[in-house]
């Protein structure tokens, strides 16, 4: 199948270890629709991030694995593996959901075994407290966090992993559509942070994909015919 729109990359997976991701946005459905099903045709795995409510509508009919609070659409996701790499992500608070849920679809369409804690923020120190002891264990963690990121901090703190800051847009005022959040984790004085863009979940998973092992039955990569 032949699409005049768009040249897939269809050797991104065996280049890089991680496959070509659409981004939504500025698309119409129509490309969507002719991407998904150039996909299909071949049997190829494939993510969308950032649908809009009209191409979540639109691409309804389509047999996408649809998550309209993370805006992500999956086909063909691959089963995570029995020998998968283990990823926490924690978000600050319900409001960073939509980030922290494209960074879980994300993660697990990239075969890490992904558990989500939510609500964690520093707001009520006890929660995170709560679940110290089962965060610890995770060799990698994401936190996501919007307001002033003192989550990023906090944790970096308290674990041996390493942390993957995620600032979000989330907050007012000072917060400044996340920038706030942003100069909190590139400012921390706790060790073995690192950051990724404002609202940036799929570029956080991705880089989690690189730097915990694969797993030896992880996703194969796909080349041309």
């Amino acid at each position: 199948m032949t699409i005049s729109h768009t040249v897939i990359d269809w050797d991104r997976t065996a280049r890089t270890g991680v496959p070509e991701v659409v981004l939504a946005p500025s698309k119409t459905s129509h490309q969507l629709r002719d991407i998904v099903e150039a996909h299909q045709a071949r049997a190829v795995p494939l993510l969308l991030t950032r649908l809009t409510d009209g191409q979540l509508a639109d691409l309804a009919d389509l047999p996408l694995d649809l998550d309209p609070l993370a805006r992500t659409g999956s086909l063909l996701a691959p089963d995570i593996p029995a020998d998968a790499q283990r990823l926490g992500i924690v978000t600050a608070g319900t409001s960073d959901l939509p980030v922290a849920l494209e960074a879980y679809h994300t993660a697990r369409f990239l075969g890490l075994d992904t558990t989500l804690f939510t609500d964690l923020g520093v707001a009520g120190l006890w929660r995170l407290q709560d679940r110290l002891e089962e965060i610890s264990g995770f060799p990698l963690l994401i936190a996501v966090a919007g307001m002033e990121g003192a989550l990023f901090s906090v944790l970096a703190g308290l674990v041996r992993a390493p942390v993957i800051a995620v600032p979000t847009s989330v907050g007012y005022g000072m917060s400044e559509g996340g920038k706030a959040a942003l100069s909190s984790a590139l400012a921390s004085c706790a060790p073995g942070i690192v950051t990724v863009n404002i609202d940036n979940g799929f570029g956080a998973a991705a880089a989690a994909r690189k730097m915990l092992p694969p797993s030896r039955t992880a996703l194969r990569p796909v080349s041309t015919p």
